[in-house]
């Protein structure tokens, strides 16, 4: 492994823009980490052939005296629920192999108007419905510490580049945790911006009003800056919020100061018991905190009392809007078509969902369409967004008394492959916490916040903050951050036993 794979983008970004080292020089580097690892990983679902190319651009007009973005130069991986017009794009099913966009998502043309260097697409659950990235349609993906682990879901592949140190920026989507769990148990940062702080024309869509894309990286301020390219309005998108939105990138190096922590009040929720999570995560959350008051924040116990009714919930309403998205998934429109000879439209369709679609999207699938059903639309769906509403009224109540809310990220740390395939239920219980966020719509980070005691995994704690409020969690992740990374004397992500240096598993 190279030194510029190892470095932050913010580092890299720096060297670029010093010209003391060129974007073909960086991009080359991950290219070749890709090929040393990948095979042990499977991060990747498709590399871009053409990310030389895009790299030698960035350089000429770099020595052309051009003004560019300050990513500029710096290698990014694209999870594949967002659609690329040089790249397949098919979110990690069969029913879409070799799709190709007629557009870019808008995150990856600001990506690429910002100078961003598309390395490939990455691999995910698939149409994001999973929580290990073993539901992906090409094969699952490896945890960077322990290949025989997950790497997290949907978004394994995205958080797996980066903590395998072959990108130093991924973007991810997270629909009930699917950009935070990810980075949970792989040791890296998340972030689930403001419900329509981003732009989601591009990203295939699961459930609409859930869907969130984010960034996933090292650092908080490499999620700063990758978000200040991606942030903003967009008339493509009608959920997209016209709001004026702060640097995060600058709210991330304020933080770094440890200044923020003085004086914030950190709700700790008191119906979250710890009987559910593994030892080594509650402890991981326990000395985080006790770090932050160390610092001068105040822990303050708040009530949210219908957070335990989340996962339920979530699993009717996201079922119910899938069921309604990939209906166009028809064998007419585009993508997998299986022929029935003398058979009707209804047989080819038939044919082609049952062919295309993996066990747990046709799971979900069903459920959702039951759940709509004439006769339980009320006592489901309709029920499920009463919950909904709930919760967003504890999320009220709570950041009246305080500045963010703590949790762990995750119940547990990475498990192992196939230990939950079977058991849909303990798999969907991996985002208790996650889950809140999308169902308020607030925003969310999750940063590392250890090692577990009992096999050395790495656990993330969990921020949230008011809608609109993003700029906050930057600041205080940013300040936590900087005071773990103190105290470990260097970033936890070196300490990765799986991959060695020079690549290929351990």
């Amino acid at each position: 492994m190279t030194d510029l794979t190892k470095l932050s983008a913010a580092a890299l970004a720096d060297k670029l823009s010093s010209r003391e080292v060129s974007s073909v020089e960086a991009t080359r580097a991950h290219l070749d980490r890709i090929a040393a690892v990948d095979a042990d990983v499977h991060a990747f679902l498709h590399v871009n052939g053409h990310a030389l190319d895009v790299a030698a651009d960035i350089d000429r007009r770099r020595a052309d005296g051009e003004d560019l973005g300050p990513l500029a130069g710096v290698p990014l991986a694209i999870k594949d629920v967002l659609v690329t017009t040089d790249m397949p794009s098919t979110s990690g099913s069969k029913i879409l192999e070799g799709y190709m966009s007629p557009y870019d998502a808008t995150v990856v043309a600001r990506s690429r108007a910002a100078g961003l260097v598309p390395l490939g697409k990455t691999n995910m659950d698939e149409f994001a419905m999973g929580s290990s990235t073993e539901h992906s349609a090409y094969g699952p993906t490896r945890n960077p510490w322990d290949l025989s682990r997950i790497p997290g879901g949907s978004g394994g592949g995205s958080a797996a580049a980066v903590a395998a140190f072959q990108a130093p920026l991924a973007l991810g989507s997270d629909t009930g945790g699917s950009i935070r769990q990810p980075a949970h148990v792989t040791g890296t940062v998340g972030i689930k911006p403001t419900y329509g702080g981003v732009s989601r024309y591009g990203a295939i869509a699961l459930a609409s009003s859930l869907d969130q894309v984010g960034p996933v990286t090292r650092t908080v301020l490499d999620a700063g800056l990758l978000h200040d390219v991606i942030g903003g309005h967009d008339p493509h998108d009608s959920t997209s919020l016209a709001h004026e939105w702060p640097s995060f990138a600058a709210a991330a190096r304020e933080g770094a100061t440890g200044e923020v922590l003085k004086g914030l009040k950190v709700g700790v929720i008191r119906e979250l018991p710890d009987s559910g999570f593994q030892a080594g995560v509650s402890e991981s959350f326990r000395a985080a905190l006790a770090a932050m008051e160390a610092q001068g924040a105040e822990i303050v116990e708040i009530s949210a009392p219908h957070f335990e009714y989340g996962v339920a919930a979530y699993y009717l309403i996201l079922p119910a809007e899938a069921s309604s998205n990939l209906a166009k998934f028809d064998s007419v429109r585009f993508g997998l078509r299986v022929d029935v000879p003398g058979g009707t439209v209804e047989d080819v369709m038939a044919a082609t969902r049952e062919a295309g679609f993996g066990d747990e999207v046709k799971r979900r699938i069903i459920l959702g369409t039951y759940a709509l059903s004439a006769g339980y639309y009320d006592a489901y769906y309709g029920s499920a967004q009463k919950v909904r509403t709930l919760i967003q009224r504890d999320f009220a109540d709570a950041f009246s008394q305080v500045d963010v809310v703590a949790t762990p990220s995750a119940p547990t740390t990475a498990f192992k492959l196939g230990e939950k395939i079977d058991d849909p239920l303990q798999m969907y219980l991996n985002d208790v916490t996650t889950i809140p966020a999308n169902l308020a719509g607030v925003p969310g980070i999750s940063i590392p916040s250890g090692l577990a005691a009992e096999d050395g995994l790495p656990v993330g704690i969990q921020f949230l903050a008011p809608a609109h409020e993003d700029a906050r969690l930057y600041r205080v992740g940013a300040a936590l951050e900087s005071l773990l990374v103190d105290s470990w004397g260097g970033p936890l992500l070196d300490r990765a036993p799986a991959l060695g240096a020079n690549g290929g598993a351990r």
